[in-house]
């Protein structure tokens, strides 16, 4: 079983990918893969490169991630010639180490997919798992991790999905309006009824 782990700004995703882990099963991760998919000598980052120049690039020939970001943020046929490049890429290494897994024998893999419901990538995964916070609990936290003032943090929560459209389309909630080891119960008996 493949399962899409989503959730929202500051709603707990990653302590609840990081608390999978723990048990021992594999997590593909959407954010680090979208990062080695454009590593020197991948076919994206080639692709990148015909498309950018090389003076989107560092020394060191890797991508300058922040100067290209300069260039999409402000061109949208700039940031849809991007996305058409490294959105492929990812879900197709996404999908391979996700069979790679289930080849070499685990039962379950968790996909790992901040914009699963947003990139319609509900196709590659069997069950979607919604990491949920109130969105006034999403606020306090960012506050607290970012130091961010609450204009800055609402912000951030209103460039997303709404988290209340996510808990619609998710299969499951994990509700995380309370203390870490209440979510770790919650991720580890939801894990048992899936095993």
């Amino acid at each position: 079983m493949i399962i899409g782990l989503t959730g929202g700004i500051a709603t707990g995703k990653s302590t609840v990918s990081n608390i999978i882990r723990g048990q021992g099963i594999p997590v593909v991760d959407a954010d680090i893969i979208s990062r080695e998919v454009v590593m020197p000598e991948k076919e994206a980052y080639e692709k990148i490169v015909a498309c950018f120049g090389e003076q989107i690039l560092n020394d060191d020939k890797t991508i300058n991630r922040a100067g290209l970001g300069e260039i999409i943020f402000n061109d949208t046929e700039k940031r849809t010639m991007l996305n058409e490049i490294v959105h492929p890429a990812v879900r197709k290494e996404m999908r391979q180490q996700a069979d790679d897994y289930l080849r070499s024998g685990e039962s379950i893999v968790v996909m790992d997919i901040p914009l699963l419901f947003e990139s319609k990538l509900t196709h590659m995964v069997d069950q979607t798992w919604l990491v949920y916070a109130t969105p006034e609990i999403q606020l306090q936290r960012l506050i607290n991790r970012d130091h961010f003032s609450e204009k800055q943090a609402k912000s951030r929560i209103h460039s997303q999905m709404p988290i209340t459209e996510k808990k619609e389309l998710a299969d499951v909630v994990i509700n995380n309006n309370g203390s870490l080891s209440a979510l770790e119960n919650d991720v580890l008996s939801l894990l048992k009824q899936t095993k």
